[in-house]
C-alpha cells in the first residue's frame, strides 16, 4: 500500500509545480507527517524531492524528472482503457486525440501489458443510447465540445418554443444522457447555471475570449441535481388509486421509480379485500398528465383500481368495457 501511495504522490508532483504538504495530506489521504516521511524516503531511493522551507514553501521535482508508466498492473491498465467512450469521444470530434494517448500509453506500458486495450474492449462495451431510439449526433456538438476543453465563450442561437433566442454562454460541461447531449452552462455575466440541449441548437459562434471557471462548479453534482428537479417538474398532476399487493410491487417500474416510493411511503392503510384476493392500500401518486398515467397505469392491468380524478377514472371504465367486448366477456 506504502509502495502505491510513493507511486501516486511522484505523479502528483510531477503533474505540477509544486505542492505543499498539507494539499499533499489531503490528495494522499495521510497526515502531514506521513508525507514527510514518504518524501524522504523518496529522495533516499534516487527521486530528486525537494522541499522549499517558509511560509509559501512545498514540495516539487527538479531536473525535469519524469517517471515511466511501468508500474501499472493489469487491472489498473485494463480500468484505464475503459475509461474512455469511444462513440462520445467520436461525436465530440476527439477521436483521433484519443487514439493517439492510448497509443502513447499503450508503447510505455511493459510487454506483457500492452494487450490490455483489446482485452478491456473485450470484456465492456457501454451503449449509450436508448432503445428503439435512432442515435443522432448534433451537427454543432464537436463545436461546443472544442468551446468546453478550452473555455471560451461561445454566441449560440438556439430554440425555445417557436423563437430563436441567441445567448453569449460560457460553456462548463457536456453530459450525454440516454442518447442525447447536453451542454451545462451559463450566461455570460449571470450566475446561475442551466441546460441546453445541443440538438436545440441553429447556430454556434466559438472561437470567443476565455472565461474564468467557477472553482466550485462540480458537474456531476450539478447534472445530479438538476436532472431530479427536472423528473420533479414533470409530475404535475396527481392521481389517486388503490392496488392490490402484486400492484404495489410492480407500480415503480411503469411510473417514476423515485414518485412512486415516496408514494408508497405515504400510503394509507390497507383497505379490506379488492376486486381480487388480499389487501389494497390507497395511493395519492403524483404523475406528469392523465393521459401518461392511463397509459402507465393500464401496464398494472387489474392490479389497479383509479378512484380519482373522475375522468381517468371513466376512461378506464371505457377501455375496459371495450376489452370485454373484444374477447366477448
Amino acid at each position: 500500500m506504502r509502495a502505491a501511495r510513493l507511486i501516486k504522490m511522484v505523479l502528483l508532483l510531477q503533474s505540477r509545480p509544486s505542492m505543499t504538504a498539507a494539499e499533499l495530506a489531503s490528495e494522499l489521504e495521510v497526515s502531514e507527517r506521513t508525507v514527510t516521511r514518504d518524501a524522504q524516503a523518496l529522495s533516499e531511493a534516487g527521486v530528486p524531492v525537494y522541499a522549499d522551507r517558509g511560509r509559501i514553501g512545498g514540495y516539487r521535482l527538479i531536473g525535469g524528472y519524469r517517471t515511466r508508466l511501468t508500474g501499472l498492473a493489469r487491472g489498473e491498465a485494463e480500468a484505464l482503457f475503459l475509461s474512455g467512450v469511444p462513440g462520445a469521444l467520436r461525436e465530440m470530434g476527439l477521436e483521433d486525440a484519443a487514439s493517439a494517448a492510448r497509443l502513447k500509453v499503450s508503447a510505455a506500458l511493459l510487454p506483457s501489458l500492452r494487450d490490455a486495450s483489446r482485452t478491456a474492449a473485450q470484456r465492456f462495451h457501454l451503449d449509450a443510447p436508448n432503445w428503439f431510439r435512432e442515435p443522432t449526433t448534433p451537427e454543432l456538438l464537436p463545436a461546443v465540445a472544442e468551446a468546453v476543453w478550452d473555455d471560451r465563450r461561445i454566441t449560440a442561437r438556439y430554440r425555445r418554443g417557436e423563437d430563436l433566442v441567441e445567448r453569449e454562454l460560457e460553456p462548463y460541461g457536456l453530459v450525454l444522457k440516454a442518447g442525447v447531449w447536453y451542454l451545462c452552462a451559463r450566461v455570460s455575466g449571470q450566475g446561475a447555471f442551466r441546460v441546453y440541449r445541443i440538438d436545440r441548437f441553429a447556430a454556434v459562434g466559438a472561437g470567443g475570449e476565455r472565461f474564468e471557471r467557477s472553482a466550485d462548479f462540480d458537474l456531476p453534482a450539478f447534472w445530479g441535481e438538476r436532472a431530479e428537479e427536472f423528473a420533479r417538474s414533470l409530475l404535475r398532476a396527481e392521481v389517486v388509486v388503490r392496488l392490490s399487493e402484486e400492484g404495489v410491487r410492480r407500480l415503480p417500474h411503469v411510473v417514476d421509480p423515485r414518485a412512486a416510493r415516496e408514494a408508497l411511503a405515504r400510503a394509507g392503510v390497507l383497505e379490506g379485500a379488492g376486486a381480487g384476493a388480499g389487501e389494497w392500500v390507497r395511493v395519492t401518486l403524483p404523475v406528469e398528465s392523465e393521459e401518461v398515467a392511463h397509459e402507465q397505469l393500464s401496464a398494472l392491468g387489474a392490479e389497479v383500481e383509479v378512484l380519482a380524478p373522475a375522468s381517468l377514472r371513466e376512461r378506464f371504465a371505457v377501455g375496459a368495457a371495450r376489452l370485454a367486448g373484444l374477447y366477448g366477456v
